[in-house]
């Protein structure tokens, strides 16, 4: 797995033998600089020959996948004969369900020739072939994991966009994105430490919230839509925010700050609408290790628990990977994963393509 905020390549390998996965291996590898410039290039429409420079990227990535991949089976000291399959979302650069399409770059076929192993990846396209958003998937496997026969759970992934998935005992799985996170986040911390990442959120914390950017930012029209919805980097970019006068009077922290009150705020606002007595949060995905936007979370929703699905036996970092593999092996079961409460399809289909070894 590869995300939106392109913080780096995250496999794992994954036992579904019992009732809950048992991940045996797992590696993370960094993006190479020129490779993270040219994806990130390639999310907005921009430059010349993006079919050629997009194909490209493709190659250079499965590559990179190969690499990760085998070295997670070798951390996991099996051999390739014990592993079924790789399950490959592929780097997003595009997803705009509204025309009907989403592309993520990867070339599923380069990948099985260089592992040797049957791969299944183009997770999202049937969906939307079948009216659908084609995100999020990942609730699929939330509800298959982590939902409770007595307790209500919301399972909040933080990576480059924030979503959510609601579990309900008696009723029926829901989820939908949220808005941005980790996407403005690192890239801000990018342009304006040279860093990465914002590690535990201490540069955000140590800003002021600017209330008149945070109100224009919150003027987005994707706040207002209804679900089912999804986003992207077309809708929420560093130069989307750049196009806000505040950011160009303010310091670059105190932006930060109102970038973690943003994403706060939102999910906030999501879980708020969706409000049961009891109701549970565990958190995954790279922002789960923002230690200020976790604790800023739980003091918007002080009656709700925020915790990290590590409580309930996945750790936060490695569920989505762990969530692609599931993805793969219904498909090889002939089962649909697809939940079209959750992404508006007309009906369920089959989730991926699949690349023999």
């Amino acid at each position: 797995m590869s995300g939106t905020s392109l913080d780096g390549i995250d496999a794992v390998v994954a036992s579904f033998s019992e009732a809950q996965p048992t991940v045996l291996g797992h590696v993370s590898a960094a993006l190479p600089a020129a490779l993270r410039a040219t994806l990130l290039s390639l999310n907005v429409p921009q430059g010349h020959d993006e079919l050629e420079r997009a194909a490209i990227a493709g190659v250079e990535l499965a590559r990179h996948y190969a690499d990760v991949a085998l070295e997670a089976i070798r951390q996991s000291e099996l051999s390739s004969k014990h592993v079924r399959a790789i399950g490959c979302h592929g780097q997003t650069v595009r997803h705009r369900p509204d025309h009907g399409f989403t592309l993520q770059l990867g070339n599923g076929a380069l990948l099985a020739e260089l592992t040797g192993l049957t791969v299944v990846t183009d997770f999202r396209s049937r969906d939307i072939a079948a009216g659908g958003q084609g995100a999020p998937l990942v609730p699929a496997f939330h509800d298959a994991m982590f939902r409770s026969p007595t307790h209500a759970r919301i399972i909040l992934n933080l990576g480059g966009f924030s979503n959510l998935t609601v579990l309900r005992p008696g009723h029926e799985t829901r989820g939908y994105d949220c808005g941005p996170a980790n996407v403005l986040l690192d890239g801000w911390a990018e342009r304006h430490l040279g860093q990465p990442f914002d590690c535990d959120g201490a540069w955000s914390q140590s800003g002021t919230v600017a209330p008149a950017l945070l109100r224009a930012l919150l003027t987005h029209p994707y706040f207002l839509r209804t679900p089912p919805k999804s986003t992207g980097r077309n809708e929420f970019h560093l130069g989307w925010l750049e196009g806000f006068h505040e950011t160009h009077r303010l310091s670059p922290r105190d932006v930060q700050a109102t970038l973690a009150e943003l994403t706060a705020q939102t999910v906030a606002d999501c879980i708020a609408t969706e409000w049961c007595e009891g109701l549970e949060i565990y958190c995954c995905g790279g922002g789960a290790k923002n230690r200020a936007l976790i604790e800023r979370i739980q003091a918007l929703l002080p009656k709700a628990p925020v915790r990290l699905t590590d409580d309930l036996g996945i750790p936060a970092t490695l569920v989505e990977a762990t969530a692609f593999a599931w993805l793969a092996r219904e498909l090889l079961h002939h089962r649909s994963a697809s939940l079209p409460a959750v992404t508006g399809a007309r009906g369920k289909v089959l989730l991926g393509a699949i690349y023999p070894a």
